[in-house]
């Protein structure tokens, strides 16, 4: 069967196929526990092991109870919007009209539709090496090229003003950030974002930022949106990671008002709407007792990086930027081997702990990091970090 030629452009994932590797090794007798072994621990995949607080499932039961079922405007529930506007109120001090507000399924669905408005074959889009893989796909599956940067320590493993504009040319469309980034954990601080959007603005670009890690920040002084520097900017947020909705498939796109109209049209063709009974049940999240809760989980995400981060320099896997937010440690595996995927896949191995080494997020250091879960409980992350310590010593 003849493919599609775009798909010469799309990695795997390599983060999956890790995954289904640990698995394999899960169920050999080595991690059988009945048999004396030890189960395998998953520090691999970005999952919190929190999942919807009651209030959420309670209303998604109301919701199926009572019929509510049918096709939502593919913008979302206007309650809905409503309640995230409100949201970046009271959390970020930022006034943001629901109306620019698009409800999507799924991060991925809003990254997929801003792509598809704004970049098209020829467009060069400005990224950070690390970042995310999925990202840059969606940038390709639209034709353009992601442009890779590498992003060094001492930028926080981020693009940088400077870097925008030395890299920028006659074929950019704009710049795809993170703050915070996957794999890293660590965000732009706000007056680099406030010059990065400054010079992408002057370059008549576009500036997205992907924030669904927004709420999950332990630092103050990088615990700001990036929309409040203009209502040109896109923000791309979501409901599995603050609000522990993976399996849900609900996120959403903050827009320029011109963008709305033409995003509608592309998500009313591509899915129609997001879930409804999802939507439904998301209006839970934002009661006083269900934001008590994703607060105390956020405290527990910052005890569990206190404990990650020294008991990894203590072992030699050297952390160079603290991560301030997220749940990702991003951890420098040289002094043990040249390439983090032998590493990552020995440690599989010899102490059933299932991390994720470097090749997804970039080519640049690919070989030399490892990235760290810490969406797992704290019993598992002391374990792991015990396992880790007789493998290495």
């Amino acid at each position: 069967m003849r493919l599609a030629s775009r798909l010469e452009h799309i990695e795997p994932f390599y983060v999956m196929e890790c995954a289904k590797a640990a698995v394999e090794i899960a169920h050999s007798p080595e991690c059988d526990v009945a048999r004396g072994g030890e189960a395998m621990i998953f520090l691999n995949i970005g999952e919190p092991d929190f999942g919807a607080p009651a209030a959420v499932v309670q209303a998604a039961e109301a919701c199926m109870r009572s019929g509510r079922t049918q096709y939502t405007p593919a913008t979302g529930l206007p309650a809905l919007r409503e309640r995230i506007a409100g949201w970046y109120g009271t959390r970020f001090g930022l006034d943001v009209d629901p109306q620019r507000i698009v409800v999507t399924a799924g991060a991925s669905a809003a990254l997929q539709l801003a792509c598809l408005a704004l970049f098209e074959t020829g467009d060069d889009v400005l990224m950070p090496d690390p970042s995310y893989p999925c990202n840059r796909h969606f940038v390709a599956a639209t034709g353009a090229t992601a442009r890779l940067l590498p992003a060094m320590p001492e930028a926080r493993f981020q693009l940088d003003a400077r870097g925008v504009c030395a890299h920028w040319n006659a074929h950019t469309r704009g710049v795809l950030l993170a703050s915070p980034s996957n794999p890293t954990g660590t965000s732009i601080a706000r007056s680099e974002m406030a010059a990065i959007v400054d010079a992408v603005r002057a370059r008549g670009g576009v500036t997205l930022v992907d924030e669904i890690y927004l709420a999950l920040g332990f630092d103050e002084a990088f615990g700001h949106s990036a929309l409040e520097h203009g209502e040109d900017l896109v923000s791309i947020n979501s409901f599995s990671k603050y609000f522990s909705m993976t399996g849900w498939r609900l996120g959403w796109l903050v827009l320029p008002a011109e963008l709305v109209s033409p995003v509608e049209r592309l998500a009313q063709n591509l899915y129609i709407c997001a879930s409804a009974v999802a939507q439904h049940a998301a209006l839970a999240c934002f009661d006083a007792a269900s934001i008590a809760e994703y607060e105390a989980r956020r405290e527990a995400f910052r005890r569990r990086r206190d404990f990650v981060v020294p008991a990894l320099e203590s072992l030699g896997l050297k952390v160079p930027v603290v991560p301030d937010g997220a749940f990702y440690v991003w951890a420098d595996c040289s002094a043990f081997s040249d390439r983090s995927w032998d590493f990552c896949f020995d440690m599989m191995k010899r102490a059933h702990v299932a991390l994720t080494p470097g090749r997804d997020f970039g080519p640049h250091a690919a070989d030399r990091y490892l990235r760290l879960s810490f969406a797992s409980s704290m019993e598992e992350l002391e374990q792991a970090l015990l396992r880790l310590q007789r493998a290495l010593r």
